[in-house]
């Protein structure tokens, strides 16, 4: 006696909709990898800045160039991100906002918020 075989399906992740609140799931997690591998430039920037005047003198000319800049803007967007749906993930933990509306309400405000701040940070950062 033989079991019937499943038919194999076709899952095209091109084609899935996720919806906001899915989307931003998705985002706060490639900001916290992104953090995590900006953190050892970081340091290493942070480390080489206080050594010496020279050195600090170095890391200031280093980052006033606009590719460091653009890098520095992407990690301020990932900082910012992570930070502002953590804070919605958390009150989800406690319970507040998980109906329907409410969740996509958040989503929506988490995005906008963190978009915004980056973009203020865009804004000082070629000033």
């Amino acid at each position: 006696m033989s079991v019937p075989q499943k038919p194999l399906r076709y899952l095209n992740l091109l084609a899935i909709r996720l919806p906001l609140p899915g989307i931003l799931s998705i985002f706060h997690r490639i900001s916290g990898v992104l953090l995590i591998l900006a953190l050892p430039a970081a340091l290493a920037l942070l480390q080489y800045s206080v050594e010496s005047p020279d050195g600090y003198d170095k890391v200031v000319s280093l980052l006033a160039h606009p590719f460091i800049k653009l890098l520095v803007w992407a990690a301020a967007w990932a900082f910012l991100h992570h930070f502002c749906a953590g804070i919605r993930f958390l009150l989800l933990d406690f319970h507040i906002g998980t109906a329907l509306a409410a969740a996509r309400f958040s989503a929506g405000l988490a995005f906008a918020v963190s978009l915004l701040l980056t973009l203020l940070c865009g804004v000082w950062l070629w000033l």
